[in-house]
């Protein structure tokens, strides 16, 4: 560390710890996880009652999205809200995928790097809709 002249702050540094954390997820033995009290939050958040605090919501579970398996799916009514021209309206499709978001969270796996000594499946999702500008 000294050769490109970096060094360490001993008062920042974690030394034996059995997980650290980093960036709002935790870093443990077999790989990430999210941070349990960003998990709290989420799954005390209230039902939003408007389209800010329906940002608020996503933006906090947005940063999460990679634990939510289908993420983008399960919010797909959420977004329709945020469109310039929708009207507000929390129907019982949109406290489902809010809900989704909160038990995906809840149920959120620890990610680890593949090991390549063993066979692994890619699934791809395929989208019947163009998307883009």
């Amino acid at each position: 560390m000294r050769k490109p002249t970096l060094y360490a702050n001993l008062k920042k540094c974690i030394f034996g710890a059995s997980e650290i954390p980093v960036l709002g997820c935790l870093v443990v033995k077999n790989g990430v996880r999210p941070d349990p009290g960003k998990v709290r939050v989420i799954n005390e958040w209230t039902t939003p009652s408007n389209v800010k605090e329906l940002r608020q919501f996503l933006g906090l579970a947005t940063y999460l999205f990679k634990y939510v398996s289908n993420y983008a799916g399960k919010i797909r009514p959420l977004s329709q809200l945020l469109k310039k021209e929708a009207a507000w309206d929390w129907t019982a499709e949109c406290q489902q995928a809010f809900d989704a978001v909160k038990q995906g969270l809840t149920e959120a796996p620890i990610l680890a790097v593949a090991d390549q000594h063993r066979p692994f499946h890619i699934v791809c999702a395929l989208m019947h809709e163009s998307r883009g500008t």
